[in-house]
Protein backbone atom coordinates (compact mmCIF):
# COMPACT_ATOMS: atom_id res chain seq x y z
CA UNK A 1 0.00 0.00 0.00
CA UNK A 2 1.16 3.55 -0.87
CA UNK A 3 1.55 5.72 1.36
CA UNK A 4 0.21 9.36 0.15
CA UNK A 5 2.49 11.96 -0.25
CA UNK A 6 1.19 14.48 2.23
CA UNK A 7 2.73 11.55 4.70
CA UNK A 8 5.94 11.17 3.05
CA UNK A 9 8.84 13.56 4.06
CA UNK A 10 11.30 14.41 1.50
CA UNK A 11 13.73 11.87 2.69
CA UNK A 12 11.21 9.06 1.79
CA UNK A 13 9.95 8.42 5.52
CA UNK A 14 6.34 8.72 6.36
CA UNK A 15 5.11 11.22 9.26
CA UNK A 16 1.42 11.01 10.84
CA UNK A 17 2.24 13.56 13.42
CA UNK A 18 3.39 15.71 10.90
CA UNK A 19 0.01 14.58 8.59
CA UNK A 20 -2.28 15.58 11.99
CA UNK A 21 -0.24 19.47 12.69
CA UNK A 22 -0.71 20.16 9.21
CA UNK A 23 -4.50 19.47 9.08
CA UNK A 24 -5.39 19.90 12.39
CA UNK A 25 -7.30 23.46 13.67
CA UNK A 26 -10.34 25.01 12.22
CA UNK A 27 -10.38 27.59 9.25
CA UNK A 28 -11.70 31.45 9.49
CA UNK A 29 -14.67 30.64 7.58
CA UNK A 30 -15.79 27.73 10.17
CA UNK A 31 -15.08 30.30 13.58
CA UNK A 32 -16.94 32.49 12.28
CA UNK A 33 -20.34 30.02 11.06
CA UNK A 34 -19.94 28.63 14.33
CA UNK A 35 -19.85 32.09 16.15
CA UNK A 36 -22.99 33.32 13.99
CA UNK A 37 -24.73 29.95 15.34
CA UNK A 38 -23.90 30.73 19.38
CA UNK A 39 -25.14 34.24 18.46
CA UNK A 40 -28.19 33.55 17.03
CA UNK A 41 -28.65 30.57 19.82
CA UNK A 42 -28.47 33.32 22.48
CA UNK A 43 -30.86 35.79 21.05
CA UNK A 44 -33.25 33.02 21.01
CA UNK A 45 -32.68 32.40 24.15
CA UNK A 46 -32.37 36.43 25.37
CA UNK A 47 -35.51 37.13 23.68
CA UNK A 48 -37.41 33.45 25.69
CA UNK A 49 -35.50 34.61 29.08
CA UNK A 50 -37.06 38.70 28.47
CA UNK A 51 -40.23 37.65 28.10
CA UNK A 52 -40.20 35.14 31.14
CA UNK A 53 -39.27 38.04 33.31
CA UNK A 54 -41.87 40.33 32.24
CA UNK A 55 -44.71 37.53 32.93
CA UNK A 56 -42.36 37.35 36.38
CA UNK A 57 -43.00 40.63 37.12
CA UNK A 58 -46.66 41.11 36.17
CA UNK A 59 -47.35 38.12 38.64
CA UNK A 60 -45.35 39.96 41.30
CA UNK A 61 -47.13 43.69 40.77
CA UNK A 62 -51.12 41.25 41.39
CA UNK A 63 -49.75 39.50 44.31
CA UNK A 64 -47.91 43.28 45.53
CA UNK A 65 -51.56 45.00 44.14
CA UNK A 66 -53.44 41.96 46.42
CA UNK A 67 -51.04 42.58 49.81
CA UNK A 68 -52.12 46.30 49.43
CA UNK A 69 -55.78 45.50 49.22
CA UNK A 70 -55.12 44.02 52.77
CA UNK A 71 -53.67 46.21 53.93
CA UNK A 72 -56.62 49.03 52.93
CA UNK A 73 -58.85 46.24 54.57
CA UNK A 74 -57.04 47.04 57.58
CA UNK A 75 -57.03 50.94 57.46
CA UNK A 76 -60.64 50.39 56.68
CA UNK A 77 -61.16 48.84 59.66
CA UNK A 78 -59.94 51.20 61.96
CA UNK A 79 -61.09 53.88 60.10
CA UNK A 80 -64.94 53.29 60.61
CA UNK A 81 -64.91 51.54 57.00
CA UNK A 82 -63.60 55.06 54.93
CA UNK A 83 -60.71 54.32 52.99
CA UNK A 84 -57.95 56.76 52.20
CA UNK A 85 -59.08 59.57 49.53
CA UNK A 86 -57.38 59.99 46.27
CA UNK A 87 -55.30 62.82 47.57
CA UNK A 88 -54.34 61.21 50.94
CA UNK A 89 -53.05 57.97 48.72
CA UNK A 90 -51.80 55.30 49.47
CA UNK A 91 -49.27 57.47 51.67
CA UNK A 92 -52.06 57.90 53.95
CA UNK A 93 -51.34 54.11 55.15
CA UNK A 94 -47.61 54.11 55.59
CA UNK A 95 -47.46 52.33 59.01
CA UNK A 96 -49.52 49.26 57.76
CA UNK A 97 -46.74 48.49 55.34
CA UNK A 98 -43.54 46.96 55.97
CA UNK A 99 -40.43 50.05 56.69
CA UNK A 100 -43.67 52.35 56.48
CA UNK A 101 -42.58 52.97 52.72
CA UNK A 102 -45.23 52.63 50.28
CA UNK A 103 -44.35 50.07 47.96
CA UNK A 104 -43.74 50.37 44.12
CA UNK A 105 -45.05 47.83 41.04
CA UNK A 106 -42.12 45.29 40.07
CA UNK A 107 -41.14 47.54 36.96
CA UNK A 108 -40.37 50.38 40.08
CA UNK A 109 -42.97 52.51 39.56
CA UNK A 110 -45.54 53.89 42.16
CA UNK A 111 -49.20 52.16 42.22
CA UNK A 112 -51.83 54.44 40.81
CA UNK A 113 -54.91 54.95 43.54
CA UNK A 114 -58.33 55.72 43.09
CA UNK A 115 -60.71 56.57 45.96
CA UNK A 116 -63.67 55.98 45.38
CA UNK A 117 -63.37 54.00 42.84
CA UNK A 118 -64.09 54.71 38.50
CA UNK A 119 -64.61 51.22 37.41
CA UNK A 120 -67.71 49.42 38.70
CA UNK A 121 -69.15 49.81 42.19
CA UNK A 122 -65.43 49.41 43.92
CA UNK A 123 -64.45 51.41 47.04
CA UNK A 124 -61.17 51.98 45.65
CA UNK A 125 -59.04 50.95 42.83
CA UNK A 126 -54.93 49.93 42.53
CA UNK A 127 -53.30 50.68 39.30
CA UNK A 128 -49.72 49.47 37.96
CA UNK A 129 -49.08 51.42 34.47
CA UNK A 130 -47.34 47.91 33.32
CA UNK A 131 -43.66 47.93 32.12
CA UNK A 132 -43.72 51.14 29.93
CA UNK A 133 -45.21 53.36 32.79
CA UNK A 134 -48.27 54.38 30.34
CA UNK A 135 -51.63 53.87 30.24
CA UNK A 136 -53.27 50.99 28.30
CA UNK A 137 -50.69 48.81 26.50
CA UNK A 138 -50.21 44.68 25.90
CA UNK A 139 -48.43 42.35 26.84
CA UNK A 140 -46.08 43.47 30.04
CA UNK A 141 -46.86 47.02 29.12
CA UNK A 142 -50.50 46.15 29.69
CA UNK A 143 -51.84 47.84 32.90
CA UNK A 144 -52.98 45.76 35.89
CA UNK A 145 -55.86 46.83 37.83
CA UNK A 146 -57.18 45.93 41.32
CA UNK A 147 -60.52 45.18 39.86
CA UNK A 148 -59.45 42.91 37.28
CA UNK A 149 -56.21 41.09 38.58
CA UNK A 150 -56.99 38.24 36.25
CA UNK A 151 -56.91 40.51 32.57
CA UNK A 152 -54.50 39.44 30.09
CA UNK A 153 -55.04 35.48 31.10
Amino acid sequence: MKIPALFTRTDGSTSLLRARRETAGMSLVEIMVVIAIIGILMTVVAVNVSARFDDANRETTKIQINQIEQQLTMYSTKHKGKYPSTSEGLAAMKKYFPNEEVPQDSFGQDFLYFSPGTHGNHPYEVISLGKDGKEGGEDANADIESWDLNKGE
